[in-house]
């Protein structure tokens, strides 16, 4: 009769090959390294300090999970499509003649930072309320002019965001519901409204809009009927777009979908017509960001279906103001969670520097809401051009940002990632547990009012921000 001889528990321990898992810091899996031992590299950090309580309440409370399902499922339901351009003051009566809508979260005139100030004269000049700077000045620091923030009234606007009563905006609205959103139109790029420049060739080329860009490209949108802003977001993807600061693929096909309608005009017998149509064809054509402000308004028709859902850890908003930076979540409302606005690491342009650059401003971190920008990095390789870093690092940072996420959108995908899905539906609850920021791309704006844009970087949002939602959360729980 044979004898089985079992090996202990400890026994099968020692002799077999062991393997080495290492947690946060990387002092000792660096040390395992260099004696030749390949460790597997856990990257982890402590929840933030004080948010422990609240983080434990929500991760016991029985509605969160499903809360956060319902907002997903309100977010991914959203048809955006594009179905017009009017008057920002027929689109949203609160636009007064003397207020004025801005990017990020509520900001008084003593509070703006340089590029607001300077795209709020440029909008008053525009709007006739001053004929020079000095003189716009005046007003608002006399109390003239009243603020409130674009997303306040179902709209965005990137950089400094400001809409006033008669620009020309996009009409976005949800296919299978009654959601509607908007959006300015692009200006291009430089010395523009946005970044805070307020030159006079500025404000002619806004007038020109008013008069002719809006009108003309409405009339095409009215005859070629809506254009699905989802499927142009997937396809520009796989095009190498990201979805905030490369959008070359995105406007083209928009200028494609709207070309037969733009040529054919409204009677084509007017030669001024036909004059304005091509001046409209070559200013959409010469501007690579115009779809931009579209993504941006679609981005917030799909957040602002899961705004107000009870119990969801979900962020609907991120946006700054070039002083702060703010976000809102899914289970607290309208309620506003604010920062110092961040400094940008970036690429600057000509002779400009890190002394030139304001802090974070706009309200187009909107797109890194539903995985696009940061988020999609790994989709476009070329992104790295505008912003820093290399094809490497972008495709990191996609991969990071599926630790702070609850879902991948099913239509926005990375061909490089084996065309996964995007990461979706940021978490307050995981920013704060692992650590990870959400990571955003962005413009630059110069500092002194009236500059313009000076570059393009990166930014991650300030945890701040993540942890007071977190705290406000638990609390309603």
């Amino acid at each position: 009769m044979s004898t089985v001889v079992r090996k202990s528990a400890i026994d099968q321990l020692l002799s077999a090959k062991p393997s080495l898992v290492t947690v946060g810091a990387d002092v000792l899996a660096d040390a395992l390294d260099a004696q030749g031992v390949a460790p597997t590299r856990v990257d982890w950090r402590p929840p933030v300090v004080g948010c422990e309580r609240a983080l434990a309440t929500i991760a016991a409370a029985p509605a969160v999970q499903p809360a956060n399902r319902e907002a997903l499922r309100r977010m991914l339901a959203v048809r955006p499509q594009v179905v017009d351009i009017i008057p920002a003051h027929e689109a949203m009566p609160a636009l007064t003649e003397s207020t004025f809508f801005h990017a990020g979260p509520p900001l008084t005139w003593e509070r703006a930072s340089g590029p607001m100030r300077g795209a709020l004269i440029g909008a008053m000049i525009y709007e006739g309320l001053a004929d020079t700077p000095e003189r716009a000045e005046r007003l608002a620091d006399s109390g003239g002019i009243s603020l409130q923030p674009c997303h306040h009234h179902c709209a965005v606007g990137p950089m400094a965001g400001v809409i006033s009563r008669s620009m020309p905006v996009f009409v976005v609205r949800d296919r299978d519901g009654d959601g509607v959103a908007y959006a300015t139109l692009n200006e291009g790029l430089g010395k523009v409204l946005r970044y805070g420049a307020f030159a006079p060739e500025v404000i002619e080329r806004l007038r020109w809009m008013q008069s002719v860009l809006g009108p003309v490209l409405g009339q095409a949108l009215r005859r070629t009927g809506p254009v699905d802003l989802l499927a142009l977001i997937a396809n520009a993807l796989q095009m190498g777009d990201e979805g905030h600061n490369r959008h070359r693929a995105g406007t083209s096909m928009f200028l494609r979908a709207i070309g037969a309608s733009l040529i054919e005009g409204a009677d084509g017998s007017a030669a001024s017509a036909v004059a304005d149509r091509a001046a409209v064809f070559r200013f959409i054509d010469g501007n690579d960001y115009f779809v931009l402000n579209l993504v941006m308004a679609a981005a917030k028709l799909m957040v602002s279906a899961a705004a107000d859902v009870p119990g969801s850890s979900v962020v609907v908003t991120m946006a700054r103001n070039g002083t702060d930076f703010g976000i809102r979540m899914a289970g607290t409302g309208e309620r506003w969670f604010t920062a110092p606005a961040p400094v940008i690491d970036g690429l600057y342009l000509g002779s400009y520097g890190a002394k030139d650059a304001n802090p974070d401003i706009g309200d187009s971190a909107i797109t890194e809401t539903i995985g696009l920008g940061g988020f999609a990095m790994a989709a476009s390789p070329a992104i790295v051009g505008v912003v820093g870093g290399t094809a490497a690092s972008a495709i990191e940072r996609t991969l990071a940002m599926y630790e702070i996420t609850l879902s991948e959108h099913p239509l926005f995908q990375a061909p490089i990632l084996e065309s996964r899905g995007l990461p979706f539906g940021i978490d307050a609850t995981r920013v704060v547990r692992t650590g990870v920021r959400p990571q955003i791309n962005t413009g630059i704006a110069g500092r002194v009012a009236g500059t313009g844009m000076v570059g393009a970087g990166l930014v991650e949002a300030p945890m701040m921000c993540f942890a007071d939602a977190v705290k406000a959360l638990a609390e309603n729980l």
